[in-house]
């Protein structure tokens, strides 16, 4: 099995690294549109309690759809490639964040919130300068999660042909070869625990904040 391994990265290196940066890049970029989409959501539904349950509902609805249906539920709507897959990623990266977002910013203990006002800070101050740097770290972690579950299902997204890594699992599966199984399945946990021990260290970078 070993031989055949290398054997597949002999002649085939240029297409997986191709395959592995399609991933990265699908990944990222559906990421970054659900931090666009989720901590705002998260800031509106803390801001304006009567959101809330709107904004959360809808996106728990979401959370509870497996991956793959959401995926193959773009087809008819998108069409395939890497538009509708992102769409898809975005979809199920949102949640995470959304909650991680409302619980950290709700989280603040009320007596940091009234030191601030009472030192003269006005609520945008208070908003920048105690509410989000104290909440970051709860936001990091459901973006950590949100980014880990984007490149756990971008592995799917080949299904609609977005490329990325799940395009040597399907084909090992198609061919009945284990190596490809393997290749692909081992550089996508790689990827997911990378991907993991980032926003880790970014995490810990945060917890200075953490002085309440």
């Amino acid at each position: 099995m070993t031989a055949l391994i290398l054997n597949y990265f002999r002649e085939n290196s240029g297409r997986f690294w191709g395959m592995l940066a399609a991933h990265v890049q699908v990944s990222i970029l559906s990421l970054g549109i659900a931090v666009l989409i989720g901590v705002p959501a998260g800031f509106l539904c803390v801001r304006w309690k009567k959101a809330q349950k709107y904004i959360t509902g809808l996106f728990s609805v979401l959370r509870v759809i497996p991956s793959l249906a959401i995926l193959l539920l773009m087809v008819p709507i998108m069409g395939t490639g890497t538009a509708p897959a992102v769409v898809a990623l975005v979809l199920l990266a949102v949640p995470p964040i959304l909650m991680n977002t409302v619980a950290g910013l709700e989280g603040v203990p009320p007596f940091m919130l009234e030191t601030a006002e009472g030192v003269g800070m006005n609520p945008t101050q208070v908003w920048t300068k105690v509410r989000f740097p104290l909440a970051m770290p709860m936001i990091l972690t459901g973006i950590k999660t949100a980014a880990v579950e984007i490149v756990a299902s971008a592995t799917l997204a080949s299904k609609i042909g977005a490329g990325g890594l799940g395009d040597i699992i399907f084909a090992g599966i198609g061919l009945f070869k284990t190596e490809l199984l393997l290749i692909g399945g081992m550089s996508v946990a790689l990827l997911s625990l990378l991907t993991g021990l980032i926003f880790a260290i970014i995490e810990k970078s945060t917890m200075k904040h953490r002085t309440v």
